[in-house]
């Protein structure tokens, strides 16, 4: 595995370049709350060319969108299609799953065998689980499988534990990560999204790192992926067989897209706090691609409701 300290050095050089000081100190988690307008002109020519950059300044709200947050954008970075809030600080529930995998992704070894631990013995109600168990051996791709579809807040824990150590350790890899793609406006505390009030980010910085996500092509596999069979051992080395279905309700067929559009794929979150949130990535018959965001909304009908909507705005 890549070593943490590598990543943080880029991410330090990196800030550097774009903005010309003679030295960077890397900011507290709480501080890092530098707005988007005050890093337009860097990003233009640095780390987000090829991004949408906005301001915040011209919402296009739409009465029948419900979410307190809501965002389309060409993933090109030709077109803005929507805003609404875009800089709200939220709660992303289980959203947060992709910086976790984008993470493991970058500084793990698919291939790798995890071992996990007791750091899996999630209790909280309603927590949704991927459901292994102390003592069972998966490789890294099989616990992003476990991550990704049925939202496993045990394999978060174990990822983060094969990759760091602690879930202290990956957190913070997942912020400096973040921080160096530009979400700026973004704080994790953990790598599964359970509600801490600490644990926040903005619809504009989900469309960063979704961004930023979709570059790597085993992301894309994972988040298109309906159903996944998972073979491997437990602490006897007994097999075990699991079988994970994507909660993402345009995978399953539960849900369709508007005419014209077709899934590549997506994350939903869902706590208490955050209420029914989805971040998807859909492209059209051009093979255009989308990034859309809807945060806080009060339903998970009403959720895909107005994630329709505003896929519709796309080409409007």
């Amino acid at each position: 595995m890549r070593k943490q300290r590598e990543g943080i050095l880029f991410s330090v050089i990196l800030m550097c370049l774009l903005s010309g000081c003679g030295a960077y100190t890397v900011p507290s988690s709480e501080a890092a709350t530098v707005r988007h307008l005050d890093l337009t002109s860097q990003r233009a020519d640095g780390m987000a060319a090829g991004l949408c950059v906005i301001d915040g300044s011209e919402d296009t709200p739409d009465a029948s969108v419900i979410g307190e947050a809501a965002c389309v954008f060409a993933d090109d970075g030709t077109a803005v299609i929507l805003q609404k809030n875009p800089f709200e600080k939220l709660y992303p529930a289980s959203i947060t799953k992709i910086m976790t995998a984008l993470t493991a992704i970058r500084y793990g070894s698919l291939s790798d065998t995890v071992t996990v631990g007791d750091e899996t013995v999630i209790t909280e109600a309603g927590a949704s689980l991927c459901r292994i168990s102390p003592g069972d051996n998966l490789t890294l791709e099989q616990l992003l499988y476990g991550l990704m579809l049925p939202s496993g807040n045990d394999a978060a824990a174990a990822i983060a534990v094969a990759i760091s150590g602690s879930i202290e350790s990956f957190s913070q890899l997942m912020n400096d990560e973040a921080y160096r793609i530009g979400a700026t406006d973004t704080h994790f505390v953990n790598p599964h999204g359970l509600h801490d009030e600490n644990h926040y980010t903005t619809a504009y910085d989900l469309y960063l790192i979704m961004h930023e996500a979709l570059r790597e092509p085993i992301f894309r596999q994972i988040i298109g992926t309906s159903s996944y069979t998972a073979q491997y051992t437990d602490s006897s080395g007994t097999a075990k067989t699991q079988v994970w279905e994507s909660s993402n309700q345009y995978l399953t067929g539960d849900r369709e897209l508007p005419e014209g559009f077709s899934v590549i794929g997506g994350k939903t979150g869902t706590t208490k706090a955050a209420g029914y949130c989805l971040i998807l990535a859909v492209d059209n018959q051009e093979s255009e691609e989308y990034i859309s965001v809807i945060l806080k909304s009060d339903s998970r009908d009403h959720l895909y409701d107005s994630m329709n909507r505003i896929i519709c705005e796309i080409g409007n």
